[in-house]
């Protein structure tokens, strides 16, 4: 079986920056994302506005601290703060 494309491209992940901090950002493990899931099924997953996260989330980019999950949607990397997962409480 042949592995699934980077959701982003490596010439874009080194440009790519968390809006709050600066800190560079990684594609999420996929440890992370099964863990972000399991709180979104348990229905304890929010972003950091307080919204409950109900979409899944199969791709995203984590800061380098590891404390911020930024969901990918459609292949476009949302660096929302609001639409950002606190990934401390998971």
């Amino acid at each position: 079986m042949a592995a699934s494309p980077a959701p982003v491209s490596v010439e874009l992940l080194a440009l790519l920056r968390c809006p709050e901090t600066m800190q560079t950002l990684a594609i999420a493990s996929p440890e992370q994302l099964a863990q972000v899931d399991a709180a979104r099924v348990a229905g304890t997953l929010r972003d950091r506005a307080g919204n409950a996260v109900v979409e899944p989330i199969s791709e995203g980019l984590v800061r380098a601290d590891g404390r911020l999950l930024f969901p990918i949607r459609d292949g476009v990397p949302r660096l929302l703060l609001e639409e950002a997962v606190p990934l401390g409480g998971i």
